[in-house]
């Protein structure tokens, strides 16, 4: 594989992503390591927002207290993930930090960046709480122009690959 894009975050099914890539993928030319901040919460309304919308509300927030929050927060998970990543060998990763929706931003980065695959994590939130917030790994392989691998963390409905129960059995 060439060039593949990780989308992590602090949930479980992050952890899977590594996992997944490490069993499915094994090793890639190239990964770009992307964590998306949400200064607006995880909200089906926030999910709504346009681009011109989210502009406004990044700016409103720069300089804040509470993006400052954000940015910190995101500095660390993606330290943990390359960190992880390097231990299994990888050397060649780009790491990114976007705010705004997660959904628009991966789509963004794997369109700027060329990839020819994305790993992304399932968390394993129940109907109804994808209801109000939504799932953003379904959102985006509906969307998305390369293949996309999910991740789910134990715990998520409806497993859709069987590498969840063996890896699940280990």
């Amino acid at each position: 594989m060439k060039k593949v894009l990780l989308n992590v975050d602090e949930t479980k099914g992050s952890k899977r992503v590594l996992a997944t890539f490490r069993n499915v993928v094994g090793h890639a030319e190239e990964i770009v390591l992307l964590h998306v901040a949400q200064p607006e919460g995880r909200t089906l309304m926030t999910a709504m927002l346009g681009e011109a919308e989210m502009s406004t509300l990044r700016e409103s927030l720069e300089g804040t207290e509470h993006m400052e929050r954000l940015d910190n927060k995101g500095e660390k998970i993606i330290a943990y993930f390359k960190q992880e990543l390097e231990n299994i060998g990888q050397s060649n990763i780009k790491t990114l930090i976007r705010t705004g929706n997660p959904v628009d931003e991966i789509l963004k980065v794997a369109d700027e960046e060329d990839v020819d695959l994305m790993v992304l994590g399932c968390n394993g939130r129940k109907w109804y709480q994808k209801l109000i917030t939504g799932c953003v790994a379904k959102d985006v392989e509906k969307m998305a122009k390369v293949p996309v691998l999910v991740a789910k963390a134990l715990g998520c409905e409806k497993p859709s690959f069987v590498l969840e129960e063996a890896y699940a059995a280990r």
